[in-house]
């Protein structure tokens, strides 16, 4: 891709400016071209299709390139001046009659690539917003120009969406922006609709900026390139419309909502430009800028103008330099190059493309302030940080020395009510699978889900998501093990506490009875087990995190019961005669945890001794985990193909045997209320950890277990309580 010289000048950690930018958004809509149907309408792009089939992927490469064409259309278009005009037959003025015949075929139904129309819960329904906001950015440059048999031909079909119900989730914002670009164009909508969408975000927020999207804790970057885009940009489609201006107080509340939303934001990214890897949809990569530039658009922002292009501009080069465009110019469904357990079984070829969300800061003219003012450092780069984020229930921190940002993860877990399957996409269970099929076709939502589920993400590795390593569910998880070696899932996290020092939750975790495995079934239907409740807690402590875990088994009435984990914990063994008591691991369960999985082009180098274990990529970066109490071993294990960031893969582990033996002493366990502790170092550093650091950590930081506190004192004198 070629791109402008840098300018150090005014952006000296990046070398990126705006013409950067339109240079990138040139890049990937030229390279649509060879992909256009005969009418333009249709971008038929190479890779896996979407369960929608192939009409509605083609509608996803028009609409959501059409987002990107609209910010490179409008932006340029303003931008220019009588003294610095635009060529007459230049590239914005080619994207213009280009997207403008595709508007036209793809909404005559007589026309071969037509589009598919909107049906109830249909892709088309995402994609129509899209086609709403591409319209209304562009509104003197396309829809004026457009006659009015084409212009009713637009309306009739952005009007399939009225009257149709869509999935309670973000979803109910694209109605949101499309009844509101029909009521702009004096089109018939509905204006409940509008109202209706808006008054359920309100259900969803939970304070400090922050939405679940739907019901339930899901935490993620939908809040980034959704919940908090559609709210403002229906604000600027409702200042258009004649009469129905938007409600100050809405528009106000959306407004703070942002900034407050960016006050925390900005610590997701690393040095290198990294986001954060948590989440799904994560094939839309650079769109985590989206909601930077709509600070800036709609004066909503914390950050100085040259903090914010900071970050956007490193979160695009850090992609581009990555692969995400490839050497033909697109963006394939994976994360830097293609990788498909990242996605969904609704991400199409097309689906990338929402990525041109992240482009929204080319509205802006080129002569604001955050194109004009020098570029900031973010906040790693000067600084360790550690940032509480209640809402979610996330504590963040990153270290200065190697610029990495880890996120803690004690609120977020995706789970759907009543439960949506335990296990990846290709091996879904359930107790209703119909129920599971109608909630997963929108959300892909199952149980132990490693883009949500894991203890702990970051900016320079990801989960492995592969369906084999999905299963074994190793890195960055707590895990307690049947006989057969199953790991429990960890499900409807529940948090405790976010502070700057420490995050907490519990969940419950189920082990399988022993002989029972995939046969007994208890009177519900569901395998005979035994219920724990696991309470964690997290501290950082520089590159590494101390986790103490507290595990106590669940009485078996409580267990059978709906709301098990609020019932009384049983102290000790199970009774006598109760099939818990047969259990190996019926006083303490056989256990397992694991670090950060690193990976690479090449297999990270890997060490194991006495209560440790690390692995070790070719530029230094080290994951490493400490068993520190209630550990036996350590461990590391190899995959291929399971991770976004490299086709091999490595996670170090610790185990703990189940039954009477604590921590390797030989000793019985403790029988205190507070259950069986299991506490790890878990660390990952930019700057290579070694195995003498690792031995001598071991040895030389003490742990003092009690019912009520664990207290951990490390050899430079720092002391952690939990």
């Amino acid at each position: 891709m070629r791109l402008p010289a840098q300018d150090w000048q005014l952006s000296p950690r990046t070398g990126w400016t705006r013409a950067h930018w339109e240079a990138v958004a040139d890049r990937l809509l030229d390279a649509l071209v060879p992909y256009a149907s005969p009418g333009f309408a249709r971008y038929d792009l190479p890779g896996r299709g979407s369960r929608s089939g192939p009409r509605s992927d083609g509608l996803e490469g028009f609409a959501r390139s059409f987002l990107l064409a609209s910010f490179r259309i409008a932006g340029a278009l303003a931008s220019a001046t009588t003294r610095h005009p635009l060529p007459a037959h230049g590239p914005v003025e080619a994207l213009i009659t280009r997207y403008a015949r595709g508007l036209t075929t793809g909404t005559d139904p007589s026309r071969p690539d037509a589009w598919p129309p909107i049906a109830e819960r249909s892709q088309p329904m995402v994609e129509a917003a899209s086609v709403a906001i591409g319209l209304h950015e562009t509104r003197p440059w396309i829809w004026d120009r457009l006659d009015d048999r084409e212009r009713l031909r637009v309306v009739e079909w952005l009007s399939g969406f009225t009257g149709k119900h869509t999935w309670d989730n973000n979803w109910r914002l694209f109605q949101v922006v499309v009844e509101q670009f029909l009521a702009s164009v004096g089109a018939p909508y509905d204006r409940e609709a509008i109202e209706g969408g808006l008054d359920r975000i309100e259900d969803w927020y939970v304070g400090e900026g922050w939405y679940s999207d739907g019901e339930g804790r899901h935490f993620d970057y939908y809040n980034a390139w959704a919940l908090h885009f559609y709210p403002l940009l229906w604000s600027r489609i409702a200042a258009s419309t004649p009469g129905r201006g938007a409600d100050p107080a809405r528009v106000a509340a959306y407004r703070e909502r942002l900034r407050l939303f960016l006050d925390g934001y900005r610590y997701f990214f690393g040095a290198d430009g990294a986001p954060v890897h948590q989440g799904r949809s994560l094939t839309y990569r650079f769109a985590t800028a989206a909601p930077l530039w709509m600070g800036a658009l709609a004066d909503a922002t914390p950050l100085a103008p040259g903090l914010t292009r900071r970050i956007a501009s490193g979160t695009l080069r850090h992609f581009a330099e990555r692969g995400a465009p490839d050497a033909d110019g697109l963006l394939r469904l994976g994360w830097y190059g293609p990788f498909l357990p990242v996605t969904q079984t609704y991400s199409g070829p097309g689906s990338p493309y929402w990525a041109s969300k992240g482009f929204l800061g080319l509205l802006l003219p080129a002569t604001h302030p955050v194109w004009t003012e020098r570029e900031l450092p973010c906040p790693v780069e000067e600084s360790d940080v550690t940032v509480a984020l209640r809402g979610p229930g996330w504590l963040l921190h990153g270290t200065r020395r190697d610029g990495i940002v880890r996120l803690l993860n004690h609120g977020s877990d995706h789970e759907v009510a009543g439960g949506a399957g335990s296990g990846p996409p290709d091996g879904r269970a359930g107790a209703d699978a119909a129920t599971d099929a109608v909630v997963n076709a929108v959300t892909d939502a199952v149980a132990g889900d490693p883009h949500y589920a894991k203890l702990a993400y970051s900016s320079r590795t990801a989960p492995q998501s592969a369906p084999e390593a999905w299963r074994r569910g190793i890195d960055n998880h707590f895990a307690l093990l049947s006989p057969d070696g199953a790991p429990s899932s960890r499900t409807a996290v529940h948090p405790i506490a976010v502070t700057s020092r420490a995050a907490s939750s519990w969940h419950t975790a189920r082990v399988e009875t022993p002989g029972d495995a995939g046969r007994t079934r208890s009177a519900t239907g569901t395998p005979s087990s035994v219920a724990y409740r696991v309470e964690t807690t997290a501290m950082p402590y520089g590159a590494w995190e101390a986790r103490v875990h507290r595990v106590r088994r669940v009485e078996p009435d409580a267990a059978a019961a709906p709301g098990l984990a609020g019932r009384r914990p049983a102290a000790g063994c199970a009774a006598p005669g109760h099939p818990l008591a047969r259990h190996p691991a019926a006083c303490r369960p056989a256990a397992r945890e694991g670090g950060h999985a690193l990976a690479d082009a090449a297999e990270p180098v890997a060490a194991t001794g006495d209560g440790w274990a690390l692995v070790r990529r070719r530029d230094g970066l080290t994951s490493a985990v400490v068993g520190l109490h209630g550990w036996d071993a350590a461990a590391v294990e190899h995959a291929v193909d399971a991770n976004a960031f490299g086709r091999h893969s490595a996670v170090p582990y610790l185990t703990a045997a189940g039954g009477q033996r604590d921590g390797g002493s030989g000793r019985a366990p403790e029988a205190t209320p507070g259950g069986h502790v299991y506490v790890s170092l878990v660390g990952l550093s930019g700057v290579p950890l070694d195995e003498e650091c690792l031995r001598r950590t071991r040895e030389e930081t003490a742990v003092e277990p009690t019912d009520g506190e664990v207290v951990i004192r490390f050899p430079d004198g720092t002391e952690l309580r939990a």
